[in-house]
């Protein structure tokens, strides 16, 4: 006989597998700083190359004026500022993955704390199921 509260939960594990297990399952393999160091690293990487799309940006829109004041710019004066903009605009960006990466991997872990007991759940009533037939 086909018990109606393990098709729901089996219903509710199926959709969960479909929709976000998998991301979750993935986040899940990892330890919490290895995936966070991970996705740091790769926020790292990811701010270098916009840092240097802006800055390509703009000297691309003040070309003509850069190169007409080139040799009354203190070059090492402006490498010491664009090098502290980097450090600001990365360690910013940075700061924020960090946040948003560590919220991701908790919800991660809660919602495959929530599947591993709904499946245990799912066993419990195949048991019981089993100890009613052999009974």
């Amino acid at each position: 006989m086909i018990s109606e509260q393990r098709v729901k939960l089996m219903t509710r594990l199926a959709a969960y597998e479909k929709n976000e297990g998998k991301k979750n399952e993935e986040i899940g393999s990892y330890f919490k700083d290895d995936y966070i160091g991970l996705q740091i690293l790769k926020s790292i990487i990811s701010a270098t190359i916009a840092f240097a799309l802006i800055i390509g940006l703009f000297v691309l829109y003040d070309s003509e004026l850069i190169m007409s004041d080139i040799y009354k710019i203190d070059l090492l004066d402006y490498a010491k500022k664009l090098i502290l903009y980097y450090v600001g605009f990365t360690g910013i960006y940075t700061a924020i993955s960090y946040v948003i990466y560590t919220i991701r991997y908790r919800k991660a872990k809660r919602r495959l704390k929530v599947y591993f007991n709904n499946l245990k759940r799912l066993q419990i009533l195949y048991q019981r199921e089993r100890k009613d037939k052999v009974q």
